[in-house]
């Protein structure tokens, strides 16, 4: 029966012709590589997109960093709980509008970054795949990722 299903599918509807499968199967997929040299250093994944916007901009406030590394307060505050725990980063209420909350590193979180610069590079020796072709791929993403953020705005 499933034989006559899927002759009977309509073309919009079969998985190879999907644009979200093969993004869904391949962020997974990186997200795993990236495990496996993070976890040694003690981050997941969205640990190290947060601590990567840190080392660049901290102190910075927890509204910017949500914005940046597009994840909602619900899913960014638990994880910035164990970033404190960790003795990475310290949170601390702004001295002009205590509203905001604004991460500073810590000198650990500060050393860690010595300890992540290789994590890029053995990402893409692991990959064996063109550099310019994963160059051109990320534009293209990074061309879409506004168009699919302003789409789940209006949602």
């Amino acid at each position: 029966m499933s034989a006559k299903l899927g002759n009977l599918m309509p073309p919009q509807l079969q998985l190879d012709n999907q644009l979200c499968f093969p993004l869904y199967a391949a962020s997974r997929m990186i997200t795993r590589l990236y495990q496996d040299k993070l976890a040694p250093l003690g981050l997941t994944y969205p640990q190290y997109i947060v601590m990567m916007i840190l080392w660049e901009s901290a102190p910075c406030a927890v509204k910017t960093v949500g914005e940046r590394a597009l994840l909602n307060t619900n899913t960014l505050t638990p994880l910035l709980k164990r970033l404190e725990q960790q003795g990475l980063i310290m949170r601390r209420r702004d001295t002009v509008d205590e509203r905001v909350v604004v991460l500073h590193l810590t000198e650990l979180g500060r050393d860690l970054r010595d300890d992540c610069e290789c994590v890029p590079e053995a990402l893409l020796n692991k990959l064996a795949v063109d550099e310019s072709d994963l160059q051109q791929l990320k534009e293209v993403l990074n061309r879409l990722l506004p168009v699919l953020s302003a789409g789940v705005e209006e949602a």
